[in-house]
């Protein structure tokens, strides 16, 4: 058997296999073109349109977008989210941090300290939600029981129920489901630093503190690259706990984008207008997406 008959057949092995991944491939891609290009194609049309969703969409140019510079509502819910994203830039961030510092030196029982900190991420959102509101009901929750006790600062506090408290009180149970997930996310970065950059710090007589700032965090810069970049846009995004818990109020003081696109949409009957809240959001995840590129691509050329 010649060369060329051996090339000729391995290139024929090559395309018979690009031929099988292709065929198991053309399913799912299929459903992901019907079920999220499809509706992407069509929000990205309805956006310059007056559409009520059950007549004809009529198309309006730029009103949507004069409409939308001059809407206070949506001023007001996309400062909330903004709100949200240094709150999660923060709070969770350095309690994942420290979180996963302490558990990298444990050496018993690290397994199980993992999964307790994870099972709040995996719990149904409408379930966690339900759950702190109960808590935090000042008829039946904590407050309640401590006033048994005979302490009473909590009395009369309405965490979901007061204009001031209710944005951070949501936050405040998002972040309670989320940061043992960012625990297991850095704790898993954490294990692959060189252990020899930990030794050497020691040695040179650095503490616990020195430890992390010097060793740890550089050597999971691209992690918490990554972990700032799920955040921004998952804070673009969110929507579950303020809906199961608020609902955006009282009067708007818990209102996020998101919530704001589903009521527009689907209680005010204005999809179209909807529609291009939504593509103006998206459009703002993609300016984040630009500058996390840039960033990281600034990373990789040091």
């Amino acid at each position: 058997m010649t060369t060329t008959t051996l090339s000729d057949e391995g290139r024929r092995r090559r395309r018979k296999r690009r031929l099988v991944a292709l065929a198991f491939s053309t399913p799912a891609l299929a459903i992901n073109l019907l079920v999220i290009a499809g509706p992407a194609v069509s929000s990205l049309y309805y956006a310059w349109t007056d559409w009520d969703g059950f007549s004809a969409p009529n198309f309006t140019g730029l009103e949507n977008a004069k409409r939308l510079l001059g809407d206070p509502t949506f001023w007001n819910a996309l400062g909330h989210n903004f709100i949200w994203l240094v709150l999660f830039l923060t709070v969770p961030m350095a309690m994942g941090l420290v979180g996963a510092f302490m558990l990298s030196r444990v050496r018993r029982g690290a397994s199980l300290f993992r999964v307790v900190f994870f099972i709040p991420y995996v719990i149904a959102s409408v379930v966690n939600a339900q759950i702190w509101k109960s808590l935090l009901d000042p008829a039946t929750g904590i407050a309640a029981q401590l006033d048994k006790m005979g302490i009473t600062w909590l009395n009369d506090v309405y965490f979901f129920g007061d204009s001031n408290l209710s944005l951070y009180s949501v936050a405040f149970v998002d972040n309670w489901h989320f940061w043992g997930f960012l625990v297991v996310l850095f704790l898993a970065a954490m294990g692959g630093v060189d252990p020899s950059l930990f030794e050497a710090a020691r040695i040179d007589g650095a503490g616990p503190f020195r430890e992390f700032w010097h060793v740890t965090l550089p050597g999971i810069r691209a992690t918490l690259m990554f972990a700032i970049m799920i955040i921004s846009i998952g804070s673009l995004l969110a929507f579950d706990y303020a809906f199961a818990i608020t609902g955006g109020g009282p009067a708007g003081s818990s209102d996020l984008v998101s919530l704001l696109v589903n009521r527009t949409a689907f209680t005010g009957l204005e999809p179209g207008y909807a529609s291009f809240m939504a593509l103006a959001i998206s459009l703002l995840g993609g300016v984040f997406l630009v500058i996390f590129h840039y960033i990281r691509r600034n990373e990789e050329s040091r």
